[in-house]
C-alpha cells in the first residue's frame, strides 16, 4: 500500500523527496488500514458476549452515533450520525456494543444504504429482536468536494426491519425520539 501511494504522490507530479512528504506514503497506508479496520472484525469479536437477558419489552434506542466511512465510488470520506433502535425480545446488548457495531461496518468502503441495511441486520441478529430501526444522516465529501459540490445537503437513509416495519405506531415512536 505504501508503494502505491508513492505511485499516486508520483503521478500527482510531486517530488516524494520533498521534507514534507518524505513519510507520506507510509503515514497514508496506516491511516486507510486505520479507516478500514472494519474488514478485519467479526461480529462475533464485536459483541464478545456482551448479550444480557431482560424482561423489558420496550425499544432501546441510542442516537446520535458519531459515524465516518469512505465511499467505495471515490474513497472519499462521509461522516454522519446513526440513530439504532429494536424491540428486545428476552435480551439486550451491552451499549457500547451498539456504537461498536456502526463503527465496524463503518470501517469499511461503503455506500450509505448498504451500511444502514447491515447495521440494522446485525442488531436483529445478535438480539434475535421482534424489530429494528436504524436512520443514517451524513455529509458526503464526494459531494461537497467535486462533482455538484453542494455544501449543506445531507443523505438521509433508513432500514425498518419487523415491527419497525409492519407497525406504523412503533415506526412513528422511534422516528419521533430521533427527531427531538
Amino acid at each position: 500500500m505504501e508503494k502505491s501511494y508513492s505511485d499516486i504522490i508520483a503521478a500527482l507530479g510531486e517530488d516524494l523527496n520533498r521534507p514534507g512528504l518524505v513519510d507520506t506514503p507510509r503515514r497514508a497506508a496506516k491511516a486507510m488500514r486505520y479507516l478500514t479496520q472494519g474488514y478485519h472484525q467479526s461480529l462475533e469479536t464485536v459483541v464478545n458476549h456482551a448479550i444480557f437477558p431482560s424482561s423489558t419489552d420496550e425499544m432501546v434506542l441510542v442516537k446520535n452515533i458519531e459515524f465516518y466511512s469512505l465511499c467505495e465510488h471515490h474513497m472519499l470520506p462521509f461522516i454522519g450520525s446513526a440513530h439504532v433502535a429494536y424491540l428486545p425480545s428476552g435480551k439486550v446488548l451491552g451499549l457500547s456494543k451498539i456504537a461498536r457495531i456502526v463503527d465496524m461496518y463503518a470501517r469499511r468502503l461503503q455506500i450509505q444504504e448498504d451500511l444502514t441495511l447491515q447495521i440494522a441486520e446485525a442488531i436483529r441478529s445478535v438480539t434475535d429482536a421482534r424489530g429494528v430501526g436504524v436512520v443514517l444522516e451524513a455529509k458526503h465529501l464526494c459531494m461537497m468536494m467535486r462533482g455538484v459540490e453542494k455544501q449543506a445537503s445531507i443523505m438521509k437513509t433508513s432500514v425498518m426491519l419487523g415491527r419497525f416495519r409492519n407497525d406504523a405506531r412503533t415506526r412513528e415512536e422511534f422516528l419521533s425520539l430521533i427527531a427531538g
